[in-house]
């Protein structure tokens, strides 16, 4: 009862060791340990699963993984973003994106089966190109490769059905270089091209438009060296008309055809043109079929009409020959007795203008016929070369007559001869004449001048005869001719050259 009664002891905690002893003692008690013993026997068993559990600790990279996919995820949405807002800035600043999408949409659905080796419309109908030329400049022309250089823009428009497109929002497709190798182009050459350049700096100058019904604009900027034929004749004041020629290389005319638009000729300012010999005085334009073996071409052809300044050429060539000319005439009023002067005169004019004839023609080509200028030059030349031969004329005749025949110079050595021929000085007027007398021919002398200053004898002269074969003039007096002829037969040439070049 007092075991009963009295309050329960609470278990002492250091008090494992008993329980052994306990159950040893206890051992004969058949329940009891049992349980120990399937205790002790179970008791192994938390010690495997615990030893399981620490073999597979891995259990945690699932969680890694979807952590590394997340940052993935991350990170592709920030590019995204980052580009979205690039596209959005670059569309701000050239067009809005939705006008973008549908012109590249509509491009590749255009280029999508589209050849470009073949013509609009073959088979059906010949493609017919509007032709329109803007001239930037002309010049400079040169009379010696019978060539001109010309800047234009040249444009070609034409219809093309398999371009058509429908959009309500872009009516013109204007586009750059690149696609103009993605489409058809006309094959255009110019006929009479020597050399042709494209204009490529900064960028290729060509523009491309294609309207919404399959209208096509190309255009291109490029400088041609073209022949032109100059006919000279009336060189310098010759007028030229220089063709610009172009048709196509391949297609016929069953195949391709030309044709001029409206205004389809335009012009810059002229003043900044390089026509430095040449006035612009207008153009003109045509249509005309070529045909060949390969068959019939439409050609075109712009004629730009030139007129030449003659002010390069007065200045270098005519004024020198004619102030050539009139310096030959100085020696007209030269004493003949003066050789040097005059041969020294007569021979630097001559050689003046065989330098003034050589540097004229440089500034020709080849050509086998006389131009206006050759003609001028000529002429000059051969006034100074009369010039010249006059001079030579005069001094030789005039010796011819002062020199005594042979007969009055034994006549001279001889008292008995002199007596035979007296000589005497008889007065007349205020001047004194000497009277030859010589095989009853009388010659009369002013002041003791040459007796011999005649072709014929005094009293001859007088009756208007002759005297073997020679006609009576006053040789001295061949400079005084001279002064007027020479002066008056080039006035009325300069009259007739410069009437018939200028207003016939």
């Amino acid at each position: 009862m007092s075991t009963l009664g009295s309050p329960p002891r609470p278990p002492a905690s250091p008090a494992p060791a008993p329980a052994p002893a306990s159950s040893s003692s206890s051992s004969s008690s058949s329940p009891a340990p049992a349980s120990s013993s399937s205790s002790s026997s179970s008791s192994p068993a938390p010690a495997s699963s615990s030893s399981s559990s620490s073999s597979s600790s891995p259990a945690p990279a699932p969680a890694i993984i979807i952590f590394i996919i997340i940052i993935i995820i991350i990170i592709f949405i920030i590019i995204i973003t980052s580009k979205d807002q690039h596209d959005t800035s670059v569309n701000q600043m050239l067009v809005p994106r939705s006008h973008q999408e549908d012109a590249t949409l509509i491009l590749n659905n255009l280029l999508k089966e589209y050849d470009k080796t073949l013509r609009p419309d073959i088979g059906v109908k010949p493609t017919v190109i509007d032709v329109g030329i803007y001239v930037n400049s002309i010049g400079p022309v040169s009379s010696i490769d019978m060539e001109y250089q010309i800047d234009i823009i040249f444009a070609q428009t034409w219809v093309d059905t398999r371009l058509r497109y429908n959009s309500s929002s872009m009516r013109i497709l204007t586009l750059n270089s690149n696609m103009v190798g993605l489409i058809w182009l006309p094959d255009t050459i110019f006929r009479n091209s020597k050399t042709a350049d494209s204009h490529w700096i900064t960028t290729p100058n060509q523009l491309l438009r294609i309207w919404n019904n399959g209208k096509i604009l190309y255009t291109l900027r490029m400088t041609i060296n073209a022949e032109c034929q100059l006919q000279l004749h009336n060189f310098p004041m010759d007028e030229h008309s220089c063709p610009l020629v172009f048709s196509s290389y391949g297609y016929p005319r069953d195949e391709i055809v030309y044709k001029w638009k409206r205004n389809s000729v335009e012009t810059s300012d002229q003043k900044y043109w390089r026509l430095y010999q040449f006035d612009f005085m207008g153009l003109r334009n045509s249509t005309d079929v070529l045909t060949t073996t390969a068959g019939e071409y439409v050609v075109m052809t712009v004629y730009f009409d030139l007129s030449r300044r003659m002010g390069y050429f007065t200045i270098q060539t005519y004024i020198p020959c004619i102030l050539t000319v009139v310096l030959s005439w100085v020696s007209f009023w030269i004493k003949s007795d003066a050789t040097p002067a005059r041969t020294a005169l007569g021979i630097t004019t001559v050689l003046t203008m065989t330098t003034l004839s050589t540097v004229a023609r440089n500034s020709l080509p080849r050509v086998s016929y006389v131009t206006a200028m050759d003609l001028f030059v000529t002429v000059c030349f051969l006034f100074v070369f009369a010039a010249m031969i006059e001079y030579a004329m005069l001094n030789y005749y005039s010796y011819i007559i002062r020199k005594p025949p042979p007969r009055m110079q034994r006549m001279a050595y001889s008292s008995f001869n002199m007596s035979r021929n007296p000589r005497t000085m008889m007065p007349m007027g205020n001047s004194l004449f000497w009277h030859d007398y010589d095989d009853n021919c009388l010659y009369e002398c002013l002041d003791g001048k040459d007796c011999k200053s005649f072709f014929c004898c005094y009293e001859e002269c007088k009756e208007g005869g002759w005297r073997k074969g020679r006609i009576h003039v006053n040789i001295s007096d061949l400079d005084s001719y001279s002064r007027v002829f020479f002066p008056t037969s080039f006035l009325l040439f300069n009259i007739v050259y410069w009437v018939s070049y200028l207003y016939l």
